[in-house]
């Protein structure tokens, strides 16, 4: 049986995946995205895999109150849903690591 932490933490990754199709979805909200974060597109998967990245994405969509209300509307979670998130993923913004 999973604890509550863990299931929350679960939970949380889940949206934050969803969140990023969310912003892959949309070429001008991946090009802002991927501007912001320094990435590149055949990077994103790799990110993905670093510890913060999810986080990191919900902080982008957190960050923006028309990106957050049209991904809200999209998915059916409530904006506030963000927030638990962040908070269950550490509630720390993702850094990228610069070679």
């Amino acid at each position: 049986m999973k604890s509550q932490g863990t299931a929350a933490r679960e939970a949380a990754e889940e949206l934050a995946i969803q969140a990023l199709t969310f912003i892959a979805g949309d070429a001008q909200r991946l090009g802002h995205f991927l501007a912001i974060t320094g990435i590149g597109p055949e990077q994103i998967r790799a990110a993905a895999r670093e510890p913060g990245f999810l986080a990191g994405v919900l902080d982008h969509i957190a960050s923006d109150e028309k990106l957050l209300t049209a991904f809200a509307a999209e998915s059916g979670f409530a904006p506030d849903d963000i927030g638990k998130a962040q908070a269950a993923l550490g509630g720390r913004p993702w850094e990228r690591e610069v070679p």
